[in-house]
């Protein structure tokens, strides 16, 4: 199959590196789709909530693309199953971190399965710096499976495990915050900043106009 056939959801924060991300798969070939989660609804002090503005620099990024833009909610997900146990954990003396949680949770699940049952994907991809084992062609080869709930998984599985890799920026890395996702996630994940370096990212997106992103101040 051409890489013109592969479909790609790739998650769009309103940031560099996911804006980045998505225009280096545009590049590839690949039908491209941008997908912003609303995980959570703050307000900054003057009552604006940032979401609302990071959902529209996303936008702006997929325009700036010409690419589809999709907006989905995690808000009660995110509440559920990251932020109820990070209370719950601090009240016992621990401090989880809440963006290792959320990858496994909500990037990495509930993102995955909207992106192959809802969008019709092939494969997802993050703006994480990160690698994997697979290239992206054996990525598009993998089958999209759950995580089999019986206790032993059958030795064809354990053979053929997919290493979550540490970037080629050091400095950058976040493997650490990718640690708990799943083989079925990782079988299914392009991350296409995985063999640059910030700089360089920066780069790209200044020759490419994302001013709008590159300005924006990071966490």
């Amino acid at each position: 199959m051409l890489a013109a056939g592969r479909r790609v959801a790739c998650a769009v924060s309103g940031g560099v590196d996911s804006a980045v991300a998505a225009l280096l798969l545009r590049r590839r070939g690949y039908q491209v789709t941008g997908v912003f989660m609303k995980n959570w609804d703050p307000l900054d002090e003057q009552g604006a909530c940032s979401i609302d503005r990071d959902c529209e620099d996303a936008y702006r990024v997929c325009q700036k693309l010409d690419i589809p833009f999709h907006q989905v909610s995690y808000v009660k997900e995110y509440w559920n199953e990251v932020f109820s146990d990070l209370l719950k954990e601090y009240e016992l003396g621990r401090t989880p971190n809440p963006d290792i949680v959320c990858n496994k949770h909500i990037k990495f699940n509930y993102f995955l399965h909207y992106a192959m049952d809802n969008l019709g994907a092939d494969a997802i991809a993050t703006g994480h710096y990160a690698r994997t084992s697979l290239e992206d062609e054996e990525v598009f080869q993998q089958k999209h499976i759950k995580t089999p709930q019986r206790l032993f998984r059958n030795r064809f599985e354990v053979r053929n495990t997919v290493k979550l890799l540490q970037g080629a920026d050091l400095f950058k890395d976040q493997t650490f915050f990718l640690s708990q996702i799943s083989q079925d996630a990782l079988r299914k994940t392009i991350f296409p900043l995985g063999d640059l370096t910030k700089s360089f990212v920066k780069k790209i997106a200044a020759e490419h106009d994302l001013h709008h992103v590159l300005k924006k101040k990071e966490a």
